[in-house]
């Protein structure tokens, strides 16, 4: 547990370097044998060890000297759900929670919208934070998807593992920027279906195999 546990905590700082996450918001998990690690509730990251990151049973039960992040159950949830996510990350990320704020719905504006599953990334309904609601919300807006928003809260992301995670939460920050640019400038002009499907298939086999 102690190299996930690291990995974990590394990871968490290192999001807050990127800019996608200030303080001890957001937070971070890696799925383990039996569970999965996650960043503990209400601790900055750069006073944590590696010794305060938390494990979750699979049955939803903490086990560590801390407690773990208020969203641990979403975290549970989509593990569960989705037995091809290896690490999450839950941000609270400037572009990303000003879209959702407005609860839109990102529409295929850039062909890389694809990258995250399909041809829009979803707005989740809002539901307080640590709620079942919450979680039940964000599984609807992640189905068939990578990442999604959370209205009036941030982004979720999840990818293979916490190095892909990173990337791709750093990824999507960038595209909820580029945007709210675009929105600036008028209404967006939108890819139509049929090239967002030829898209969505190159992705499946897209970058070194």
């Amino acid at each position: 547990m102690s190299d996930l546990a690291a990995a974990v905590l590394a990871t968490a700082r290192r999001m807050n370097t990127t800019g996608i996450n200030r303080g001890a918001a957001g937070n971070v998990s890696v799925r383990c044998a039996d569970g999965f690690i996650i960043t503990p509730t209400g601790m900055a990251y750069d006073d944590c060890v590696p010794e305060d990151m938390v494990k979750v049973g699979a049955g939803g039960t903490a086990q560590g000297i801390r407690k773990p992040s208020s969203e641990w159950r979403f975290h549970h949830d989509i593990y569960a759900a989705r037995p091809e996510a290896g690490a999450i990350i839950h941000a609270h990320s400037p572009f990303a929670t000003a879209l959702a704020c407005q609860q839109i719905e990102i529409p295929p504006f850039h062909y890389m919208i694809a990258r995250f599953g399909g041809a829009t990334v979803r707005c989740a309904a809002y539901a307080t934070f640590g709620t079942q609601a919450l979680s039940d919300a964000l599984l609807v807006a992640l189905q068939d998807r990578l990442a999604c928003l959370m209205a009036h809260h941030g982004m979720v992301v999840f990818g293979n593992d916490l190095k892909e995670t990173l990337a791709l939460a750093i990824e999507f920050e960038s595209l909820c920027e580029q945007f709210w640019r675009v929105l600036q400038l008028g209404q967006p002009k939108l890819l139509p279906a049929d090239e967002m499907a030829r898209v969505i298939e190159k992705f499946k086999d897209y970058g070194q195999q």
